[in-house]
C-alpha cells in the first residue's frame, strides 16, 4: 500500500474527503517527525511505538578494499508494533 492508496482508505474507513485524509496524514507525520526530532516518544496504544535509537559510532570495513573506515555515531527511527497490531497481523 502506498501513500495515496493510504489516503483512500482513511477517507473511506473515516467518511472523509480524500482531500481531508491526506491533510490529516501530512499532520500525523509532521507530528511525528517533529516529536522524535525532538527526542520524544510516540505510542499510540493497540498500534505502536515510534522511538528514536542511537547507534554508537564503530569502525566498518569498504567491500571493495578492504580498508577500515570509522562510521559515525547516528540516531535512527524506530517502531514497536503493539499487541492488538500484532494479533491482528497474525
Amino acid at each position: 500500500m502506498n501513500k495515496s492508496e493510504l489516503t483512500s482508505a482513511i477517507a473511506d474507513n473515516a467518511e472523509l474527503s480524500k482531500a481531508d485524509a491526506g491533510r490529516a496524514l501530512e499532520g500525523l507525520i509532521k507530528a511525528v517527525k517533529k516529536a522524535l526530532k525532538s527526542g520524544d516518544t510516540v505510542a499510540i496504544v493497540g498500534f505502536g511505538t515510534f522511538s528514536v535509537r542511537k547507534r554508537a559510532a564503530r569502525t566498518g570495513r569498504n567491500p571493495q578494499t578492504g580498508a577500515t573506515l570509522k562510521i559515525k555515531a547516528s540516531k535512527n527511527p524506530a517502531f514497536k508494533a503493539g499487541k492488538a497490531l500484532k494479533d491482528a497481523v497474525n
